[in-house]
């Protein structure tokens, strides 16, 4: 399936229905006596989550929708009926923006959410209700109302817990498709994956959690190179960052600069987006690492770098499994602390950079 995270929609709420002139033929009313009865309401356009979805692949595809217009009202006192409202389904985590004006309209993250885009127009006042004491015979009614119309550019954010994050290649897919049921597309060339991969993972004896991957981060991504910003803004929802490193023997990139690099992307992405991805906890994942005389170097060479800065390090192979276990329960505490921490009372504390 193509995974489409922007796009944009024309939506038109349905008109009101005409109040309309009659009258009834009966004894001691003037002209029989006045009937009109009142148009209908429009159909309103409704966004509403669904859980089930995970793109904005239906809307881009299909960008114009049309609420039902209200019935025109009809003699004997009969009202006309209101238009049905249009449900519109969309993936949790879209923000609804005024294409025209650029606000912000609504952030629906939780599932079965609803919001109107475009209300419908009220139905016309036939003329059955202009009647009065002075005036027996109105010979007029009231058009119904326009039904609102707007376009709207919906971009949709992922829910996630945990972000991973890392340079192409490193094995993000592979990690996601070892925890999870997930099976993202898997290949040896830089840029292996061109679309997020959400899976839960579950940790032996602790609550699952979701984990998702950011494709492509290269230097200058804050800037659009590479896959860009268009994938960054994905992690802009998760609580923790596990941040993939790479040692491999056919790599020349040296792990603690890569971390740097990634780090310094993140940093400036908040300064032009006005976020805090470089200030969200992170737990450390050097990948790759199969040989176990390797593994303890690795250790050796590069924990003590971490430990300075506070940030817990793993050497682990996606492929093999080994390491994933004791990274996972770093991850899950780290997670727990989180939402602990947005349940209290919020107090003012030092601002943390893994760039120390």
């Amino acid at each position: 399936m193509k995974f489409i995270d922007e796009t944009t929609v024309y939506v038109k709420a349905g008109d009101g229905g005409n109040g309309i002139v009659a009258f009834r033929r009966e004894k001691y009313r003037p002209m029989g006596g006045p009937c009109g009865g009142n148009g209908g309401r429009g159909g309103s356009v409704i966004l509403k989550t669904d859980r089930n979805l995970a793109t904005l692949l239906d809307l881009h595809y299909r960008n114009h929708y049309k609420a039902p217009r209200g019935e025109h009202g009809r003699g004997s006192d009969q009202h006309g009926k209101g238009g049905e409202d249009m449900i519109i389904r969309i993936p949790p985590g879209t923000l609804v923006y005024d294409k025209e004006t650029g606000a912000l309209l609504a952030d629906l993250v939780d599932n079965n959410e609803e919001f109107i885009v475009a209300e419908g127009g009220r139905g016309g006042l036939g003329n059955m209700h202009f009647v009065t004491s002075t005036r027996q015979a109105p010979d007029f009614a009231l058009p119904g109302d326009p039904g609102e119309e707007r376009t709207l550019r919906l971009e949709l954010k992922l829910l996630a817990d945990v972000g991973v994050l890392g340079f192409p290649n490193v094995g993000k897919s592979t990690l996601i498709s070892k925890l999870s049921r997930a099976r993202p597309k898997i290949a040896d060339y830089p840029f292996t994956t061109l679309t997020p991969n959400l899976g839960v993972v579950a940790p032996t004896d602790r609550n699952s959690f979701v984990m998702a991957d950011v494709p492509g981060l290269i230097p200058d991504a804050h800037k659009g190179v590479g896959l860009g910003i268009r994938f960054l803004r994905h992690v802009e929802r998760t609580r923790v960052f596990l941040h993939m490193l790479e040692l491999a023997e056919d790599s020349s990139r040296d792990p603690i600069q890569d971390f740097e690099l990634i780090t310094k992307e993140l940093r400036l992405y908040d300064e032009e987006n006005d976020s805090d991805l470089a200030q969200r906890p992170v737990v450390v994942a050097l990948n790759k690492v199969e040989d176990p005389e390797l593994n303890e170097i690795c250790v050796e060479e590069y924990k003590p770098w971490f430990d300075k800065k506070g940030i817990p390090f793993f050497v682990i192979s996606a492929v093999s499994g080994e390491g994933l276990e004791s990274m996972l329960h770093a991850v899950a505490d780290m997670l727990d602390q989180v939402k602990k921490e947005e349940f209290e009372p919020k107090k003012e504390k030092a601002a943390w950079s893994p760039l120390g």
